[in-house]
């Protein structure tokens, strides 16, 4: 298993997704998105799974912060160049991923063996 955690301290999905795998002793990298966001690169792959308007979180508060509930703009550059209006915690195990507390998809992927 190759998990990668990002998100952000201050995220409570974020610091349960870590406890999860901890708890399991499953190693796992950790990336702070307030110190460095996603390349562009992960965020194709994480694209392959999830649409790009489901990656947004339009009820955070940098998403509020930013006022863009009335803008029109592109959601993948948007996310490229602001890391915090990403839904937390992404976690990636090689090409699968989630976005959000999803503790029943990890099972299966230690269950699987991937």
């Amino acid at each position: 298993m190759n998990i990668q955690i990002f998100g952000t301290k201050k995220c409570a999905d974020t610091r349960k997704a870590e406890r999860f795998f901890k708890e399991r002793r499953i190693q796992f990298h950790y990336r702070d998105l307030s110190e460095k966001g996603i390349s562009a690169g992960e965020l194709d792959n994480i694209r392959r799974t999830y649409p790009v308007e489901e990656l947004i979180d339009t009820e955070g508060k940098q998403y509020q912060k930013r006022n863009l509930k009335y803008m029109r703009f592109d959601i993948e550059e948007e996310l490229l160049n602001d890391a915090l209006l990403f839904r937390t915690p992404v976690v990636r195990n090689g090409k699968l991923v989630t976005v959000g507390y999803m503790p029943e998809v990890w099972d299966e992927w230690i269950k699987n063996g991937k």
